[in-house]
């Protein structure tokens, strides 16, 4: 039987750079992080004490979804945060009537949400809504909105 060495886990510099795959080739190149301009922001219930995978779970359908809608709706604004890398940024709100209220005024500011609805299979009754995706968008104009909450 072969002995196998411990686990090391990759060292990377992410004040350098960070690393994207582009979709249009398999080539590989390095976009310096502090020249992101556009921003998704994921709101997040914190009344509903979700495990991490569940939590993990959530904001993708939200990241996913928003993702989507705005390809369709907003295609230069998705465009420009894809080609950034899609940074993405995780904030919490206290409960569905914070939620709400920022859905609202997301979408008053012209910006794309997506509201998200777990099924309850797992560890939330059916109908829960758990959390918010905004944007894509430019970080000034998400940040009027979202700007005022802590990070999840």
């Amino acid at each position: 039987m072969l002995a196998r060495a411990p686990f090391q886990p990759a060292k990377v510099n992410v004040d350098l750079a960070m690393t994207i795959i582009k979709p249009s080739s398999s080539v590989l190149h390095s976009v310096p992080a502090a020249h992101f301009n556009y921003k998704m922001v994921i709101a997040v219930r914190k009344d509903l004490k979700l495990s991490p995978g569940k939590l993990a779970a959530q904001v993708a359908h939200a990241a996913v979804t928003c993702a989507l809608v705005s390809k369709k709706r907003k295609p230069a604004w998705f465009e420009a945060w894809y080609e950034e890398g899609q940074k993405k940024v995780v904030v919490k709100v206290a409960d569905l009537r914070e939620l709400h209220e920022l859905k609202v005024a997301a979408e008053d500011a012209g910006l794309v949400t997506a509201l998200i609805t777990d099924a309850g299979h797992t560890e939330l009754p059916p109908n829960t809504t758990t959390c918010l995706g905004i944007g894509p968008a430019p970080e000034a104009e998400i940040d009027k909105v979202t700007g005022h909450l802590g990070l999840m």
